[in-house]
């Protein structure tokens, strides 16, 4: 196994971003273009670990060339190319580190909105129904139970929130308010119709995706998928054969880490407490899975 990559440092290039888990630069001479870099981190309850695992930004970047490729007839995407020979010559040099977790991208002006798209009732919805059937602006059934499916998918956007914070709901009609009626509503068309899409196909390779966030940006008037796209990271996936409503499913994402460092006393605040060996092991090979089912 290659060596983990916790953070990258690229002398030759300006560093515009350092997120979660992507380090984003901007390349001398190359102003309408950034390289994104997915590194190893791994974040959990907004924050990051201080252990990375091992490979996992190559996984991530492999299901998002794919998806980018599946949903390109939908919406046009950021991507320029993912091979390093076709990278600017000043990109070339960092290779070994570049070579399967990076792109090459189109610089947009990104929308403040995590375009987050719903199917089954779990994680804050599920918290939130318990207390209230009206979640977010919708009147959801009365008598659902966790990981029931919705009836149609739910479009519920959030703000960004800065690094360590937490991202906030918004009504439709406050997304509204933020970047315009007719901006908001081809974002929340889109973000459905790449839900569904992406869904349809998953169901057929055994996998539930029961919520994904998407995000979307701008280059010029033109709307454009960025960053990653349904990833463990950004989704919830499922196995379709152990499908179960009533309780919480097993799954090929960051859940399983989430259900460790909930059995510690941890307030959920930096620094993350340790995490084990084998807890890190054991995502990875959920990511693993994902990337296995989904592209074959």
């Amino acid at each position: 196994m290659s060596t983990p990559v916790s953070r990258t440092d690229f002398p030759a290039l300006t560093l515009l971003h350092r997120g979660k888990v992507r380090d984003l630069y901007e390349i001398p001479g190359h102003d309408d273009k950034l390289l994104m870099v997915a590194t190893d981190r791994i974040s959990a309850f907004d924050v990051v670990m201080a252990e990375p695992v091992p490979g996992k930004g190559k996984i991530l970047t492999s299901l998002s060339l794919f998806w980018f490729k599946l949903l390109g007839d939908i919406v046009p995407n950021h991507l320029i190319t993912a091979e390093v020979d076709h990278y600017p010559e000043v990109c070339r040099q960092y290779r070994d580190v570049l070579a399967g977790r990076s792109m090459l991208v189109r610089r947009t002006r990104v929308l403040p909105i995590e375009c987050i798209v719903r199917g089954y009732l779990s994680g804050s919805f599920w918290s939130a129904y318990q207390k209230d059937p009206n979640v977010c602006g919708f009147q959801l059934p009365s008598g659902m139970r966790e990981s029931d499916k919705f009836p149609q998918p739910l479009f519920t956007p959030s703000t960004k929130a800065e690094l360590g914070a937490h991202d906030e709901n918004i009504s439709l009609a406050r997304m509204a308010e933020i970047i315009g009626p007719d901006l908001a509503a081809k974002v929340a068309e889109v973000s459905v119709r790449l839900y569904e899409r992406a869904a349809d196909y998953a169901l057929g390779k055994g996998i539930i995706i029961a919520d994904t966030k998407f995000e979307l940006g701008m280059v010029g008037d033109e709307l454009i998928l960025i960053d990653e796209v349904l990833t463990p990271d950004s989704s919830r996936f499922w196995p379709l054969d152990e499908y179960q409503p009533g309780k919480g499913q097993p799954s090929f994402d960051k859940q399983f880490l989430r259900d460790y460092l909930s059995s510690l006393t941890w307030n959920k605040q930096p620094p993350a407490p340790p995490v084990p060996a084998d807890i890190l092991a054991k995502t990875r090979s959920r990511y693993e899975e994902a990337l296995r089912r989904i592209t074959g």
